[in-house]
């Protein structure tokens, strides 16, 4: 299995750092969690697209990990040679966001299809909401969804992709709590939002400091990470984006707490499991 940070950066727009959004590639598959800024440029990078997505999860429905999702429903819709609804899993509200979207859309498809005569069908998401348990199991890949904390956004899920004999988990935003230590048990690779606390304190600002009540910090991921048994911790969706030359002070806060390997995220970082 295979781990690519598409997008390592937060709602703050950052030139270097495109939205939240990760791909795990495993058994030839392309599974991408949550769709930020910039997503379908990252994907592109990193050798995928929007028709070799498989499967778009959403850990929840904050705007900067749902940004791009019009984006990967319209790319989806032109680039195939027939219909092919995009597969979508998230927590309830998905199928409400999914129709939304396609509504905010209707002029767009209209032009498209009046202009491409072989574009016979609108653009569509087979979604499924998952607040907890097995998502998918077909016997090369296993994914399982369990509730996490972000509140006040609710519901919100983190998941867990076993395959090839090892597990990722992909935590969105979530404090720590008992479905992320499910989630964490043992695995691999642990993909983790974090925020630097003593940096947004020292922030006179208080919608900034308010993000403190409901993201897991540097040293709430490691915490998690080492009562876990995680191999590797991965930081991203980086609260405030890292001053360059500051990166190893900031592996270093999760290293006081954790003693395996920390690893911080930037865009098109790949991380073998």
């Amino acid at each position: 299995m295979e781990v690519i940070i598409l997008g390592s950066g937060s709602p703050l727009p950052d030139p270097n750092r495109a939205g939240p959004a990760t791909l795990v590639r495993t058994a030839g598959r392309d599974l991408l969690f949550d769709a930020g800024r910039g997503v379908l440029m990252r994907l592109v990078a990193a050798g995928s697209g929007p028709v070799q997505v498989e499967r778009l999860l959403l850990t929840h429905l904050h705007s900067d990990h749902i940004t791009d999702l019009n984006d990967l429903l319209t790319m989806n819709w032109t680039m195939s040679q027939a219909p092919r609804p995009l597969p979508v899993t998230g927590p309830p509200g998905t199928g409400e966001l999914a129709e939304r979207t396609l509504a905010m859309l209707a002029q767009d498809i209209g032009y498209r299809r009046a202009h491409h005569a072989d574009l016979g069908w609108d653009p569509s998401a087979e979604v499924s909401e998952v607040t907890d348990g097995v998502v998918l199991d077909d016997g090369t890949v296993r994914i399982i969804a369990a509730p996490t904390e972000h509140a006040p956004v609710r519901p919100t899920v983190g998941y867990r992709i076993e395959a090839e004999g090892k597990a990722v988990v992909i935590g969105g935003d979530s404090i720590p709590c008992a479905g992320l230590d499910q989630l964490c048990d043992g695995a691999d690779v642990y993909v983790q939002t974090v925020l630097r606390r003593s940096l947004i304190e020292s922030f006179p600002v208080a919608r900034l400091r308010d993000i403190l009540a409901y993201h897991s910090s540097i040293e709430d991921a490691a915490a998690t990470a080492k009562r876990c048994g995680v191999g590797t911790l991965v930081l991203t969706h980086l609260i405030p984006s890292p001053f360059p030359g500051t990166e190893k002070d900031w592996i270093a806060e999760a290293e006081a707490v954790f003693a395996g390997n920390v690893v911080l995220a930037s865009d098109l970082l790949r991380i073998g499991a």
